[in-house]
């Protein structure tokens, strides 16, 4: 009975509690550029993140058998879309958050009532894209499950295209990009001269870069659980198999691999550089917004064109959190000028490109 009365009565206090601290303990840095933006966007954009990471956290558990995830989170992708299922609640609640070493998920995955009971009370059109972003997530969440065996298994399996790899960078990311431009110009009317075509396209190919960037800097531990989302046409061209690219020590044959990737990525990177630039610089909350994740995923990408051992689990190419902090007071003098923000991300890619350049000199 406690299901359906949260999803029908909203508690002010556990909405406040739930976009508040809950939202800050299971996001970590996504908290720190939520916490910037206009106070109309926090509540739409931090609740599909908390759905979605929701979402996740389900899927993630390898203590449940694929299947049986595959289960739970279609059960909460019709929860999200209107469903009400009070059994479906409890049973994500009984059997989920059991299985979760870091006690903020547990009480996410047992707080699926309270944040369901928020969605109803936003207004129409946000309701409409929430439920949007999180289906888009989700199917990306359940292409994975589909497309790779069970983590425990010891078998592995790779996407075949790039178009494959394009696809999902846009489930999990590119569509991101999407529904954050939306917010932008439902909720900040005015403030974006581009035309929105322009800039969905553009926010599409910033989500892109970003999520490009997690799949090469995640890469060797995907490959351990199984997942190599590096495409096999690409593989086959330099010779390799993704059972190759388990050996750590494969990671110097295999650069001429990732610097295709680091290419490709670059590109997009550049499309989220003209993303952050077409807002206006009086809009610094939202600029900063942008900034961030951008100069934090270039710095990533320098970690990795540089790191010789870039197939060991262990040496994962990935900034402190202090490099966050100092990315953070950098970026505040950069808002000032389109031009320093320009100088600032080319130097990062000719960083990426020189060392590049440099491996590939005869």
């Amino acid at each position: 009975m406690r299901a359906r009365y949260l999803i029908r009565h909203m508690n002010p206090s556990n909405r406040a509690e739930l976009l508040g601290p809950l939202l800050k303990s299971v996001s970590r840095s996504f908290y720190l550029t939520l916490r910037i933006l206009p106070g109309t966007m926090r509540d739409p954009i931090g609740l599909a993140y908390l759905l979605a990471r929701a979402a996740d956290t389900i899927v993630d558990t390898s203590l449940i058998p694929p299947q049986r995830r595959l289960q739970l989170l279609l059960s909460l992708r019709e929860q999200v879309n209107g469903t009400r299922d009070d059994a479906a609640l409890a049973i994500i609640a009984g059997e989920v958050p059991g299985q979760q070493a870091q006690l903020d998920e547990r009480v996410l995955l047992e707080r699926l009532g309270d944040a369901l009971a928020i969605l109803p009370h936003l207004s129409a059109s946000d309701v409409v894209a929430v439920r949007d972003i999180v289906t888009t997530l989700t199917t990306g969440m359940e292409f994975d499950l589909r497309t790779f065996p069970d983590e425990t298994s010891g078998r592995i399996a790779a996407l075949h295209e790039f178009d494959e790899l394009d696809r999902y960078t846009y489930l999990v990311a590119g569509c991101v990009g999407e529904f954050w431009t939306k917010m932008t110009y439902a909720h900040m009317p005015g403030v974006l001269k581009a035309q929105p075509q322009s800039m969905l396209t553009r926010g599409v190919r910033f989500g892109k870069a970003l999520q490009m960037t997690n799949v090469l800097r995640d890469c060797a531990r995907d490959l351990g659980i199984g997942r190599c989302y590096l495409p096999m046409s690409l593989l086959a061209r330099h010779r390799f198999t993704p059972e190759a690219l388990l050996d750590p020590q494969a990671s110097q044959r295999a650069r001429p691999v990732l610097y295709d990737l680091l290419r490709t990525t670059l590109a997009l990177y550049r499309e989220a550089v003209d993303y952050t630039l077409a807002i206006p610089q009086a809009a610094i909350r939202l600029r900063l917004a942008c900034l961030w994740p951008i100069m934090i995923g270039l710095d990533t990408l320098v970690l990795l064109a540089r790191n010789d051992a870039w197939l060991d689990p262990e040496r994962v190419s990935k900034i402190r959190r202090n490099d966050v902090y100092r990315i953070m007071a950098v970026s505040m003098p950069l808002m000032a000028s389109n031009a320093l923000v320009r100088n600032w991300t080319e130097k990062r890619m000719r960083m990426i490109e020189a060392a590049i350049s440099d491996a590939t000199r005869p």
